[in-house]
Protein backbone atom coordinates (compact mmCIF):
# COMPACT_ATOMS: atom_id res chain seq x y z
CA UNK A 1 0.00 0.00 0.00
CA UNK A 2 1.01 3.56 -0.36
CA UNK A 3 0.04 7.12 -0.33
CA UNK A 4 -0.74 8.79 -3.62
CA UNK A 5 -0.37 12.38 -4.57
CA UNK A 6 -4.10 13.66 -4.87
CA UNK A 7 -4.32 16.10 -7.58
CA UNK A 8 -5.27 19.83 -7.52
CA UNK A 9 -7.95 21.78 -9.21
CA UNK A 10 -6.97 22.93 -12.28
CA UNK A 11 -4.66 19.56 -13.67
CA UNK A 12 -7.25 18.59 -16.45
CA UNK A 13 -7.23 14.68 -15.27
CA UNK A 14 -9.84 15.45 -12.90
CA UNK A 15 -12.12 16.74 -15.73
CA UNK A 16 -11.61 13.18 -17.84
CA UNK A 17 -14.63 10.62 -17.80
CA UNK A 18 -13.48 7.40 -16.07
CA UNK A 19 -13.18 3.71 -17.21
CA UNK A 20 -15.78 1.22 -16.64
CA UNK A 21 -13.24 -1.61 -14.51
CA UNK A 22 -13.62 -4.98 -16.45
CA UNK A 23 -12.62 -7.23 -13.26
CA UNK A 24 -11.93 -6.59 -9.64
CA UNK A 25 -8.13 -8.21 -10.13
CA UNK A 26 -5.33 -7.93 -7.30
CA UNK A 27 -4.17 -4.75 -9.31
CA UNK A 28 -7.69 -3.13 -9.12
CA UNK A 29 -7.67 -3.91 -5.31
CA UNK A 30 -4.17 -2.74 -4.71
CA UNK A 31 -5.10 0.59 -6.07
CA UNK A 32 -8.22 0.45 -3.74
CA UNK A 33 -5.84 0.32 -0.67
CA UNK A 34 -3.47 2.86 -2.06
CA UNK A 35 -6.75 4.81 -1.91
CA UNK A 36 -8.10 4.59 1.25
CA UNK A 37 -4.85 4.83 2.70
CA UNK A 38 -4.42 8.05 0.67
CA UNK A 39 -7.78 9.45 1.76
CA UNK A 40 -7.06 8.37 5.81
CA UNK A 41 -3.58 9.89 5.28
CA UNK A 42 -4.96 13.32 4.45
CA UNK A 43 -8.42 12.80 6.78
CA UNK A 44 -11.06 12.41 3.83
CA UNK A 45 -14.64 11.51 4.07
CA UNK A 46 -14.11 10.12 0.09
CA UNK A 47 -11.57 10.11 -2.56
CA UNK A 48 -12.25 8.68 -6.40
CA UNK A 49 -9.69 7.27 -8.15
CA UNK A 50 -9.70 10.38 -10.73
CA UNK A 51 -8.43 12.08 -7.93
CA UNK A 52 -5.09 10.11 -7.50
CA UNK A 53 -4.50 10.08 -11.64
CA UNK A 54 -6.41 6.69 -12.37
CA UNK A 55 -9.21 6.95 -14.24
CA UNK A 56 -11.32 4.91 -13.39
CA UNK A 57 -14.61 3.93 -12.02
CA UNK A 58 -13.74 3.56 -8.73
CA UNK A 59 -14.42 5.58 -5.50
CA UNK A 60 -14.24 5.21 -1.42
CA UNK A 61 -15.79 6.39 1.35
CA UNK A 62 -15.68 6.55 4.97
CA UNK A 63 -18.52 8.34 7.02
CA UNK A 64 -17.47 7.43 10.59
CA UNK A 65 -17.08 9.65 12.99
CA UNK A 66 -13.56 9.80 15.29
CA UNK A 67 -15.33 7.86 17.98
CA UNK A 68 -16.50 5.23 15.69
CA UNK A 69 -14.20 2.06 13.98
CA UNK A 70 -13.17 2.70 10.69
CA UNK A 71 -15.85 1.50 7.76
CA UNK A 72 -14.29 1.88 4.74
CA UNK A 73 -16.88 1.55 1.57
CA UNK A 74 -15.51 0.60 -1.90
CA UNK A 75 -17.52 1.26 -4.94
CA UNK A 76 -16.86 0.28 -8.04
CA UNK A 77 -18.68 0.58 -11.26
CA UNK A 78 -21.42 2.70 -9.38
CA UNK A 79 -24.16 3.18 -11.06
CA UNK A 80 -26.93 5.60 -8.91
CA UNK A 81 -30.49 4.18 -9.51
CA UNK A 82 -32.90 6.59 -7.67
CA UNK A 83 -32.22 10.19 -5.99
CA UNK A 84 -34.77 12.25 -4.56
CA UNK A 85 -35.34 15.65 -2.06
CA UNK A 86 -32.88 18.59 -2.39
CA UNK A 87 -30.49 19.78 0.44
CA UNK A 88 -27.93 22.31 0.31
CA UNK A 89 -25.06 22.63 2.40
CA UNK A 90 -21.30 23.21 2.70
CA UNK A 91 -19.13 20.23 0.88
CA UNK A 92 -15.35 20.32 0.56
CA UNK A 93 -12.93 18.29 -1.61
CA UNK A 94 -8.97 16.86 -1.51
CA UNK A 95 -8.32 18.40 -4.73
CA UNK A 96 -8.92 21.85 -3.46
CA UNK A 97 -7.43 22.41 0.08
CA UNK A 98 -9.71 24.57 2.38
CA UNK A 99 -12.45 25.20 -0.28
CA UNK A 100 -15.67 25.12 0.84
CA UNK A 101 -18.87 25.56 -0.53
CA UNK A 102 -22.35 25.35 -0.60
CA UNK A 103 -23.68 22.26 -3.04
CA UNK A 104 -27.30 21.08 -3.64
CA UNK A 105 -28.07 17.59 -3.58
CA UNK A 106 -29.94 14.75 -3.50
CA UNK A 107 -31.32 14.44 0.00
CA UNK A 108 -31.96 10.53 -0.74
CA UNK A 109 -29.94 8.60 -3.13
CA UNK A 110 -29.34 4.95 -3.78
CA UNK A 111 -26.50 3.30 -5.30
CA UNK A 112 -25.40 -0.03 -7.07
CA UNK A 113 -21.94 -1.04 -7.14
CA UNK A 114 -19.26 -3.59 -6.87
CA UNK A 115 -16.94 -4.23 -3.81
CA UNK A 116 -13.52 -5.13 -3.51
CA UNK A 117 -14.52 -8.76 -3.87
CA UNK A 118 -16.16 -8.41 -6.77
CA UNK A 119 -19.85 -8.78 -5.16
CA UNK A 120 -22.56 -6.73 -6.40
CA UNK A 121 -24.40 -4.30 -3.79
CA UNK A 122 -26.99 -1.86 -3.07
CA UNK A 123 -26.46 1.10 -0.96
CA UNK A 124 -28.98 3.89 0.58
CA UNK A 125 -28.03 7.43 2.18
CA UNK A 126 -31.19 9.12 3.30
CA UNK A 127 -32.22 12.19 5.06
CA UNK A 128 -29.12 14.16 3.93
CA UNK A 129 -26.50 12.30 5.69
CA UNK A 130 -22.63 12.25 5.03
CA UNK A 131 -23.28 9.15 3.24
CA UNK A 132 -25.79 10.46 0.78
CA UNK A 133 -23.77 13.56 -0.12
CA UNK A 134 -20.21 11.68 -0.28
CA UNK A 135 -21.83 9.19 -2.62
CA UNK A 136 -23.15 12.11 -5.01
CA UNK A 137 -19.63 14.15 -4.63
CA UNK A 138 -17.49 10.93 -5.34
CA UNK A 139 -19.87 9.75 -8.54
CA UNK A 140 -19.69 13.06 -9.74
CA UNK A 141 -15.65 12.87 -9.99
CA UNK A 142 -15.94 9.82 -12.01
CA UNK A 143 -17.86 12.32 -14.78
CA UNK A 144 -15.07 14.86 -14.87
CA UNK A 145 -17.80 16.88 -12.29
CA UNK A 146 -16.14 18.97 -9.40
CA UNK A 147 -18.19 19.97 -6.32
CA UNK A 148 -17.85 23.31 -7.33
CA UNK A 149 -19.76 23.04 -10.66
CA UNK A 150 -22.71 22.73 -8.43
CA UNK A 151 -22.13 25.27 -6.13
CA UNK A 152 -25.05 27.60 -5.17
CA UNK A 153 -23.12 30.90 -4.74
CA UNK A 154 -20.75 31.64 -7.38
CA UNK A 155 -19.05 34.76 -6.18
CA UNK A 156 -18.53 33.68 -2.78
CA UNK A 157 -17.09 30.07 -4.02
CA UNK A 158 -14.72 32.32 -6.94
CA UNK A 159 -13.67 34.50 -3.69
CA UNK A 160 -12.50 31.13 -2.00
CA UNK A 161 -10.64 29.73 -4.70
CA UNK A 162 -8.82 33.01 -5.35
CA UNK A 163 -7.91 33.14 -1.43
CA UNK A 164 -6.34 29.40 -2.24
CA UNK A 165 -4.28 30.80 -5.76
CA UNK A 166 -7.03 28.09 -6.95
CA UNK A 167 -8.33 28.80 -10.76
CA UNK A 168 -11.45 30.27 -11.30
CA UNK A 169 -14.73 28.52 -11.70
CA UNK A 170 -15.38 27.34 -15.54
CA UNK A 171 -18.59 28.99 -16.07
CA UNK A 172 -19.40 26.16 -18.78
CA UNK A 173 -18.98 23.76 -15.92
CA UNK A 174 -21.72 25.01 -14.22
CA UNK A 175 -24.29 22.71 -13.19
CA UNK A 176 -28.57 23.89 -12.34
CA UNK A 177 -30.38 21.66 -11.29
Amino acid sequence: MAIRRILKYGEQQLRQPSKEVFKVSKKIQDLVHDMLETMYSANGVGLAAPQIGENLRIFVIDVSSDKEPLNPLVFINPKIIKKSGSICSQEGCLSFPEVYSDVKRAEYVMVKATDIKGRSFVMEGKEGSLLARAIQHEFDHLDGVLFIDRCTDVEKTEQELAKNNLPKIQPEKLIKE
